[in-house]
């Protein structure tokens, strides 16, 4: 069983949103992005903790943008081949292994009514109106929220891993159980029988007794005293508690992350798929990874996925989870102009899997923090991040507060990116070289830096109709030119008006490239300082380009400060653009 699709219009912060699953799915996507309304919104049809009163909707559980007056879930599943569900719903099931359920809740006057529907498609003729979420005992979610309580599911489950515990036992073990039982329970009885013995113990309760005796003479027939009363083994089992142990010494449990992990062992343990079972449930787990360090957060999303078999659901803000996930498997949320949520590509897609295919590489060589970033600023290699990432820090544009992250594609090329970044629906800008090459076999010259920046731009942007034109008629003539020291200036000023234009969709072209256009800015005076007042134009930039990773960083440890003399330098443009994308979308201060 598979639940493969969620539709859900007019709930929250949802309008109107397809989103699909897969057997592991990971959620993923900003704080108030809707990840706890995606499953909430599951959780109304499957989960058997909600009664009427949940069901009943909230003027608040309507869409909040709009005058939206009716809520709709519909829940899509496949491959419904388990005896315990096709014997009780087999009727509602397609031939297949399909089936839809819904619901629906209508605001009238303030208050709220619903309905449920259950059928083998979503056409009216299939789906049947139930009196209530019927399904729930054979088909549910279990959940577990980010909020955890460990202590008190202990008490709760306790009795149910002891009992787990005893089914487990074979005939012999059972037999010495048995035995050590009755032992206990002798010991037990001397214990009872001996510790009133003790003099402190015996004596402690004489001053009640005496001023019971002086209000009533009553009193007398009863003496009260301290009484152990331990002598039912059953009673000292059922107050077993939790502890940590080193050898024979107690210790305690541990920090929140030891007590997250013995949080979800415990109930993973107590929720594992049986081979013989009355129903079947959709794992669905908040947050896994609080208060775990990196290490563990990818251990615990591969244990999780292994363990409890069947559908799991997680949501996170883990990169480190991310980066365990198939990236089809992956659904990023995120909020449109409109404040509404969406899914990218729909949720868990082919595309995004099909594009890192493409790529060549795991998952893991794009930075997992891209997926949970609103915008990226592609470079060209580390040097690049390195220097936009400070320069950004020294004009107090804080990436981190505008979930902006910097990407190198070195060794990649940005293509890839461009059409990973895409498919997750995140915004991007990039800058690249204004590269003049010899076309091979030739004796002409070619501008590959913006022929590069138009073909992002046709494979990565809507292009408006008048620039198309523009571009149709322009780009012709940026190849074939004889002389890269002496371009002819109809060359040149074509070359420049498609610049501009590429600068419209955030493709950013250097003058030249980034050490060139660095000494050429305002901070030529902080470079001379830093690598010699005597050299010359061409052997300045030749040093930083020697090693241009090492010679940035070293540059950049002494001389960060002086970056700010860039504030106004096009060269800031890629970080004005992110800034400018996010703020329009989520305002600024």
């Amino acid at each position: 069983m598979k639940l493969k699709t969620v539709h859900i219009s007019g709930f929250r912060n949802y309008k109107d949103e397809i989103i699909n699953l897969e057997k592991q799915t990971l959620i993923i996507g900003a704080n108030d992005v809707g990840k706890t309304n995606l499953i909430y919104a599951i959780r109304l049809l499957l989960d058997r903790s909600f009664n009427e009163y949940a069901f009943e909707l909230k003027e608040t559980d309507f869409y909040a943008y709009e005058e939206i007056n009716e809520v709709c879930i519909t829940l899509y599943f496949e491959d419904l081949i388990e005896d315990c569900i096709v014997a009780r719903l087999g009727k509602y099931i397609s031939d297949d292994g399909k089936m839809v359920l819904r619901y629906v809740a209508k605001r009238n006057n303030n208050k709220s009514q619903y309905q449920f529907w259950i059928g083998r498609s979503d056409s009216k003729e299939d789906l049947i109106e139930c009196d209530g979420p019927i399904f729930r005992k054979y088909l549910n979610i279990k959940y577990i929220g980010g909020k955890r309580d460990l202590w008190n599911y202990i008490i709760k489950s306790k009795n149910d891993l002891l009992e787990q515990a005893k089914e487990q036992r074979t005939t012999e073990i059972e037999e010495a159980d048995d035995k050590l039982y009755a032992e206990i329970g002798e010991r037990l009885k001397f214990v009872d029988e001996n510790i009133p013995g003790l003099s402190y113990v015996k004596n402690a309760t004489d001053i009640i007794n005496t001023e019971l005796d002086k209000l009533s003479i009553h009193n007398r027939e009863q003496r009260i005293v301290f009484d152990t009363d331990v002598t039912d083994v059953d009673r000292m089992i059922d107050n077993v508690s939790l502890a940590s142990k080193y050898g024979d010494r107690s210790m305690n449990i541990g920090g929140e992350g030891r007590i997250n992990q013995i949080y979800l062992s415990l109930w993973s343990s107590l929720n594992q798929p049986k081979e013989y079972s009355n129903e079947v449930s959709i794992i669905c787990i908040e947050e896994p990874e609080a208060y775990l360090h990196p290490h563990q957060q990818r251990e615990l999303a591969a244990y999780l996925g292994g363990k409890l078999g069947g559908q799991v659901i997680l949501t996170s803000h883990s990169p480190y989870i991310a980066s365990e996930f198939s990236p089809n498997s992956i659904v990023r949320l995120y909020k449109s102009m409109a404040g509404t949520t969406k899914a990218a590509s729909q949720g868990c897609s082919k595309i995004i899997g099909e594009e890192f295919d493409d790529f060549g590489y795991r998952m893991s060589v794009i930075p997992a923090e891209a997926f949970f970033s609103d915008y990226a600023i592609l470079v060209e290699g580390p040097s690049e991040m390195m220097f936009y990432k400070t320069l950004s820090k020294q004009l107090s544009i804080n990436l981190d507060r505008l979930n902006v992250s910097v990407l190198s594609v070195e060794g990649v090329g940005f293509s890839s990116y461009i059409k990973i970044l895409n498919a997750l629906c995140i915004g991007w800008a990039l800058r690249t070289d204004n590269d003049i090459f010899m076309i091979p076999k030739k004796a002409t010259y070619r501008y590959a830096g913006i022929e590069r920046g138009l073909e992002f731009l046709k494979e990565g942007r809507r292009v408006e109709e008048k620039d198309e034109e523009i571009i149709l008629a322009l780009s012709s003539m940026i190849n074939g030119f004889t002389d890269k020291n002496n371009i002819p200036q109809d060359v040149v000023e074509a070359a420049s008006r498609l610049i501009s234009i590429l600068a419209k969709y955030d493709i950013f072209i250097a003058d030249v490239d980034l050490e060139t256009d660095l000494y050429r800015s305002a901070l030529q005076g902080a470079l001379k300082t830093y690598y010699g007042e005597e050299d010359d134009e061409d052997t300045i930039i030749g040093q930083m380009k020697n090693k241009k990773a090492v010679n940035m960083y070293d540059f950049l440890k002494t001389k960060k400060q002086e970056l700010k003399v860039l504030a106004d330098d096009s060269i800031t443009r890629p970080l004005l653009a992110a800034k400018i994308r996010i703020e329009k979308m989520y305002g600024s201060y």
